[in-house]
């Protein structure tokens, strides 16, 4: 079981906040309306309990389940209270044609979540190639990026929790990339799927064997 506080009170923050529920974490819900947040809280059940908007969240992953461009300046005004937390950031900062990244360098969210975050904050990119929907009903892979091994595990025995298989990529580097696969999905979405009944997964092949 994992301590979870999310920040955010949007969709993504329902979706994971009740499938967080589900798998037996404890999760406190934190917005700038704390009303909403009260009864996102409410909706969420079993104990989920609201935090102040600011103050040091409860739980030791910090979801941050925000627009993009709120993300970092979130994590900024957040300052000390999330030292030593791990900080996981979801978000897709999409350009306005959904077609590229809002960002034209060699970034991501994730990094400059990482440049603002306190002393002693682990950042770890995750969920951000699974849409709401898939991740509220299927089982899908969920990829994630970060550079702090114990962070990265903290955040994979919840993704477990959720009944989804996490699948690491390696350094927050990787970040970058990881938002490109988002811009992917959106891509397949509109041209080769159709739809938005999918995930991105891994298909391990049968080892070869010599002839």
């Amino acid at each position: 079981m994992s301590s979870i506080s999310i920040i955010g009170t949007g969709n993504m923050a329902r979706t994971i906040g009740a499938r967080a529920i589900a798998g037996g974490n404890t999760v406190e819900v934190m917005g700038r309306d704390q009303s909403k947040a009260a009864d996102l809280a409410k909706a969420l059940g079993d104990g989920a309990t609201t935090g102040e908007w600011g103050t040091t969240p409860a739980g030791d992953i910090v979801i941050m389940a925000l627009l993009y461009n709120g993300v970092v300046p979130a994590v900024a005004q957040y300052a000390d209270a999330l030292a030593g937390k791990v900080i996981v950031d979801i978000s897709n900062p999409f350009n306005s044609t959904f077609d590229g990244l809002a960002h034209r360098e060699e970034t991501s969210i994730a990094l400059e979540v990482a440049k603002a975050a306190a002393a002693g904050a682990s950042v770890v990119k995750a969920f951000n190639t699974v849409f709401r929907h898939v991740l509220a009903k299927g089982r899908p892979d969920v990829f994630l990026a970060g550079d702090n091994a114990r962070a990265k595990a903290r955040v994979e025995a919840f993704i477990v929790s959720l009944g989804m298989r996490p699948l690491d990529v390696g350094g927050l580097r990787m970040a970058h990339w990881l938002e490109g696969a988002g811009v992917v999905t959106v891509g397949l979405a509109n041209h080769g799927v159709g739809n938005l009944d999918f995930a991105l997964s891994i298909t391990e092949l049968p080892a070869r064997t010599n002839d």
